[in-house]
């Protein structure tokens, strides 16, 4: 059976606090819990309004000020410009279901580098960025190929929508509606 999830009170006065511990705490404390993969829910301590992404997104922004940003300001605009697109629901699950994946991709590589060097977790830590390093051009490959399929996958997935809406409007009397008709290219191999 699923516990609870610890809950964290923010108060009008911008604090946290920590209902389990009975003691305020920061942002830092909160991020520690999500890397220790602890289950929490931060909730307004008046309206009980849930507010965990808020916090979440305020650890990700002082994450990326901090000097090593993770997102480039491309990237960032380019995920901008999805909100009220129509495929905003899509975009969220692809990018969730892709770092889903590299986290696998990266267990199995900890695998791996534990296989070469043991379990000791203080040359743990420096072997596995050994490990890293003298896999850095598989790791690559890797990743351009699964991005590459992703790619592929993603692009498919639009063509059948695509299709799908031509076949349910197509019937309807819309203006330079094409209808079930596939546009010149659609479905077929580029043979470019």
């Amino acid at each position: 059976m699923k516990a609870e999830p610890r809950i964290i009170k923010k108060y009008p006065n911008r604090r946290l606090y920590d209902t389990e511990t009975s003691s305020y705490i920061t942002l830092a404390d909160v991020k520690k819990l999500v890397l220790d993969h602890v289950a929490f829910r931060v909730e307004d301590a008046k309206s009980k309004e849930d507010l965990t992404r808020s916090i979440l997104l305020q650890i990700i922004l002082e994450e990326e000020t901090a000097g090593a940003p993770m997102f480039s300001s491309d990237m960032l605009s380019q995920i901008i410009r999805f909100y009220g697109n129509a495929m905003q629901g899509m975009m969220g699950s692809y990018l969730e279901k892709n770092i889903q994946t590299f986290i696998e991709i990266q267990k199995r590589l900890q695998d791996q580098s534990r296989q070469l060097y043991g379990q000791n977790p203080i040359l743990n830590s420096e072997a596995w960025g050994e490990f890293v390093k003298m896999q850095g051009p598989a790791i690559q490959g890797l990743m351009g190929r699964y991005l590459e399929q992703s790619a592929n996958a993603f692009m498919e997935m639009q063509q059948q929508l695509q299709a799908q809406t031509r076949n349910l409007f197509g019937s309807f009397p819309f203006p330079n509606f094409t209808g079930a008709k596939p546009e010149p290219g659609d479905n077929e191999p580029d043979k470019g």
